[in-house]
């Protein structure tokens, strides 16, 4: 990936070089730039690895499923809250991730405890097993694992 993004970059600053005479303009640079993606895109099969700027697209989708997730699980949250009569029943439950490494673990840990009314009390020191506190486990633990399941697959999208 870093070897294609340089590929990209040079070529860009090839494109503004022979393009402008007197001065440095960054339309022109930003002109290169996406030749030169389109070059290195035509040509990503010869590096062994997918195009570098799909992982940006998959970075992308995933800040609009966490949002996504964010906003249902806040809404779920302020329904509970704002009912007359408490009925939820909050309680613990046993994830097992496909995740792996130093990143994708954390990272689905700290998306999911940033979405209301679900908390990662522990990870297992083997990273494939979390246990979960959700704010009602009768209703939302189906919404949290198709969450949890939208998350593992848009992570793995960005870091494999």
């Amino acid at each position: 990936m870093p070897a294609q993004f340089l590929i990209n970059l040079f070529i860009a600053f090839l494109w503004m070089l022979f393009n402008d005479e007197n001065e440095l303009k960054f339309t022109t640079f930003f002109t290169g730039y996406i030749v030169g993606a389109v070059i290195v895109f035509l040509m990503h099969r010869f590096f062994g690895e997918r195009f570098y700027l799909m992982r940006f697209y998959a970075l992308i989708k995933l800040i609009f499923i966490f949002n996504s997730e964010l906003l249902q699980a806040g809404v779920i949250v302020l329904k509970q809250i704002l009912s007359p009569k408490i009925n939820f029943k909050p309680g613990i439950f046993k994830y097992e991730t496909v995740l792996r490494g130093e990143w994708e673990v954390p990272a689905l840990a700290l998306l999911l405890t940033l979405t209301p009314g679900s908390v990662v009390m522990e990870v297992t020191p083997e990273g494939n097993v979390f246990y979960i506190h959700a704010m009602d486990v009768e209703q939302s633990k189906e919404t949290l694992l198709r969450s949890l399941a939208k998350f593992e697959k848009a992570i793995m999208e960005v870091t494999r």
